[in-house]
């Protein structure tokens, strides 16, 4: 009879420890306790904080989970993305053509950017040197010093790159110097202090700059000026604006709950005025970038 009752014990233990392992397995997946907002930083992580901190005060808010600035100098964008540290990645285009496959990434949101109450879905790159400068031409740039703001950057780098290699001139051979600045702004301010004969910055950094009046803008001309409705001077094509990119590693359900709290973003919110974003939009089509990045070599 002992053993018998030893048995009947036996067993149901082993129910009780299958029972519980099948209520693990059944059970709901713990809430997200944190979401990573990965930003770059392209003007510095001050400046990032300050641009993007309200976002990711709305998306704690909206989400009732903790939403964290995660703020990322270009060299820093592919290791958080290659070691998981970040779950959502607000990054120039070109970013997300060249690491989109490798990483998984999957464009969730597209923004609209707001810049003198003007609407805008595209950017561009200008060409630019000091007024009293004697290069007046894309050919002229050959055996002069060339400075980007980083050869990762899309709208300070990348669109020109394509741009002088379409007009037969490479930077990286044909130039004195092809440099990297950091920053849109070091860029700026290295033509006009004669530290570099050109320059590549996104189109409306000059603009913006004049207007906190770090620069004038008649100190400065453009070269190969595109004619065009475009309110900002440029010099290349336009391409898509920043995408916002869920990770890899991902939840789908989170994903689709941060794009749809930015879609209910209004123009007036807090977030979006210190962000300069008019609104978000369904994600563009990024073939163009993919293309850009192909000439100049990095895909």
């Amino acid at each position: 009879m002992e053993g018998l009752e030893m048995g009947k014990r036996s067993r149901v233990i082993i129910w009780a420890g299958l029972l519980i392992a099948m209520a693990g397995l059944f059970a709901p997946p713990a809430a997200q306790a944190e979401i990573k907002f990965g930003v770059l930083a392209k003007r510095g992580i001050a400046k990032a904080n300050e641009q993007w901190g309200p976002t990711t005060e709305y998306l704690s808010k909206k989400l009732s989970t903790k939403c964290t600035l995660v703020p990322l100098k270009f060299v820093e964008i592919e290791p958080a993305l290659k070691n998981g540290e970040i779950h959502f990645l607000l990054a120039n285009s070109a970013f997300y053509a060249r690491f989109k496959d490798k990483y998984n990434l999957k464009a969730i949101n597209t923004m609209i950017n707001r810049k003198k109450n003007i609407a805008l879905k595209e950017f561009g790159g200008v060409l630019f040197v000091r007024k009293d400068s004697p290069i007046r031409s894309i050919k002229q740039i050959k055996g002069k010093r060339f400075m980007c703001v980083k050869y990762s950057s899309f709208g300070g780098a990348q669109m020109a790159w394509r741009l002088l290699l379409e007009h037969g001139v490479n930077p990286k051979t044909d130039c004195k110097a092809f440099q990297q600045g950091g920053t849109h702004d070091n860029v700026v301010l290295a033509v006009r202090d004669r530290n570099t004969d050109v320059g590549t910055v996104r189109s409306d950094t000059l603009e913006r700059m004049a207007s906190e009046n770090l620069i004038r803008m008649q100190d400065f001309r453009i070269i190969n000026q595109a004619d065009d409705s475009y309110p900002f001077v440029h010099s290349t094509r336009l391409y898509p604006e920043w995408p916002l990119a869920s990770c890899g590693t991902t939840d789908p359900k989170l994903a689709r709950k941060v794009a749809k709290a930015l879609f209910l973003l209004k123009f007036t919110h807090p977030a979006m005025t210190a962000s300069k974003v008019y609104k978000w939009t369904y994600p563009s089509n990024y073939a163009e970038v993919t293309d850009c990045l192909r000439i100049i070599g990095i895909l």
